[in-house]
């Protein structure tokens, strides 16, 4: 009766138009206080503990670190060294534009955040050198939907949270089931571009690769400190988070320059001759490096407990003096004997670029473009955070209960194994994602499916994997799937017409769900090589 009357009532709120959140924590509460044993005490109790949960606490910095990275300017670097990568091959300037999705995916952790910033540019790109409209909107809506999978991702910290898996597992796991979903992208595209003649841009050498990755570096080197930091045992999960978010607005405002007080204003003027730009540019590259190698090398060798910090900063120093003898010499500013004069003409610039920091360093942090990225991170989180909170009273009345425990039984009594569990998990997640906005709906299933899961012998990592790849497809479903939605916000096209141009992709996406479904070490290799194996029991 309790289950009936639980189920039957969030159903019929959310049917109604009730937000996700109010039919959780409503449904919840009824059920308590009609059914439930428990006091209406429990409830404030839950939510108080979920208030308490350390993991979710990464989740407002992930987004903050996302919004300045939507901001910032990173996606037109990212676009540009990913043109520059793959752009000569027929159709390449569709290919980049995955590319480019999967990069701000490891940056962002949120699939509409990567749709609006690299869609906004690729779309444009792509239209401007023969693409059509609906075929560009196709692409990046589905490639857009891999920044819930490719780590750090937003939902696999709520997936984490909701089972108590580790973080760090689930961030691994994501790594090769994302790289081979956006291959398979790229390959769709590929033969598409053979069929249709679509064009390919030129090649213009390994240079222009080397310079968009400079360009870009700041930006994708936060994946390396969220990676590296989490799984060299500096950080945890959620410190890792606020690290990124620090940097993400130090790259933004101070780096980058595309919003703050400096925006548009260059460190190297008109006025300064080539000497002294070489001398100011041999400093910012190695600089650049020995910060680079610290903390690279603290990565690799903190948990091991080798090289200690002064053996690392000997080496760094050694290797950014080679960078800045060896790169006044390739610009060809005279012979070794002219190194040092050509440096010292650099300090100026560096005196008054280090002053403009200096002076504009408090005001960036209240300029009108801190604020409003501040404003929506904060948006975003509270709108979140209400939805995991009510999510999680929901999954305490299942536990209390014994909801998905009579779940589980009944599915071993009509002979359920994990293979036919693992159709029937998709199948619920694949008609759930086209109604349900992704964290909420993994928050209400994965308290029921977990239990069963364990029963059966799945691998908790390889089932969130699962989850998450479902809600990808989710939200390029209609009628409530969020990336149509931002899609045809940015590209003026109507909800159907963006539907019928991602519908090609999804099927892709439908194939890779099966693949990853049914070939568990896609999600389990990576975590198990590094991290050793998951407890669980054997199929």
């Amino acid at each position: 009766m309790e289950t009936t009357f639980l189920f039957i009532l969030v159903l019929g709120l959310l049917f109604l138009g009730v937000p996700v959140a109010i039919s959780l924590g409503l449904s919840s509460v009824l059920t308590i206080a009609l059914f439930s044993s428990d006091s209406m005490s429990s409830v404030a109790l839950q939510l108080f503990t979920a208030s308490q949960n350390y993991t979710l606490l990464a989740i407002p910095f992930f987004i903050l670190a996302s919004a300045f990275m939507s901001t910032g300017g990173v996606a037109r670097r990212i676009i540009h060294f990913a043109i520059a990568s793959i752009g000569h091959f027929r159709g390449g300037l569709a290919m980049a534009s995955v590319l480019a999705c999967m990069m701000f995916a490891a940056l962002s952790g949120s699939s509409p955040a990567t749709v609006v910033a690299i869609g906004t540019i690729a779309i444009a790109g792509m239209r401007q050198v023969g693409y059509s409209k609906e075929f560009a909107s196709g692409i990046i809506a589905n490639a857009g939907t891999l920044g819930i999978l490719i780590p750090p991702s937003i939902v696999m910290v709520v997936y984490a949270a909701a089972t108590n898996v580790s973080v760090g597992r689930m961030f691994l796991a994501g790594v090769v089931p994302g790289i081979v979903a956006g291959l398979m992208l790229m390959i769709a595209i590929y033969i598409q571009a053979r069929r249709k003649n679509l064009p390919a841009e030129e090649w213009k050498g390994f240079h222009e690769v080397i310079a968009g990755g400079k360009e870009a570096g700041w930006g994708l080197f936060l994946i390396i400190i969220i990676l590296g930091g989490i799984y060299g045992g500096v950080f945890t999960p959620t410190e890792a988070a606020a690290v990124a978010a620090v940097y993400a607005a130090f790259v933004a405002l101070f780096v980058y320059r595309d919003m703050g007080p400096l925006k548009e204003i260059d460190w190297i003027e008109q006025t300064d001759g080539d000497r002294a730009t070489v001398g100011f540019k041999a400093l910012v590259y190695a600089l650049a490096f020995f910060f680079v190698w610290m903390m690279l090398s603290f990565f690799a060798f903190a948990e091991a407990g080798e090289g200690s910090f002064g053996e690392r900063a000997t080496i760094g120093l050694v290797l950014s003096a080679v960078i800045l003898i060896a790169y006044p010499l390739w610009r060809g500013e005279g012979g070794i004997a002219a190194v040092p004069g050509t440096l010292g003409s650099g300090f100026p610039i560096w005196g008054r670029n280090l002053g403009k920091i200096g002076r504009h360093f408090f005001g960036a942090m209240y300029h009108e473009d801190t604020r409003k990225v501040l404003v929506d991170a904060g948006k975003t989180t509270v709108m979140l955070m209400f939805i995991i909170v009510n999510a999680l009273l929901f999954a305490h009345v299942l536990t209390s209960e014994r909801i998905p425990d009579a779940i589980a039984t009944m599915m071993l009594d009509y002979g359920f194994n994990w293979f036919t569990f693992l159709i029937a998990v998709n199948v619920l997640l694949l008609i759930g994602g086209q109604f349900m906005e992704p964290s909420g709906l993994l928050l209400i299933v994965a308290p029921v499916v977990f239990p069963i899961a364990m029963e059966l012998g799945v691998d908790p990592i390889h089932l969130g994997v699962i989850m998450v790849v479902n809600m990808e497809i989710g939200m390029i479903t209609p009628p409530i799937g969020l990336n149509l939605f931002v899609t045809s916000g940015i590209t003026g096209m109507s909800l159907v017409q963006v539907v019928r141009a991602a519908a090609p992709f999804v099927a892709v996406l439908f194939v890779f769900l099966l693949l990853v479904t049914y070939i568990p070490w896609l999600s389990t290799a990576v975590p198990t090589a590094l991290m050793g194996p998951e407890i669980v029991t054997s199929r």
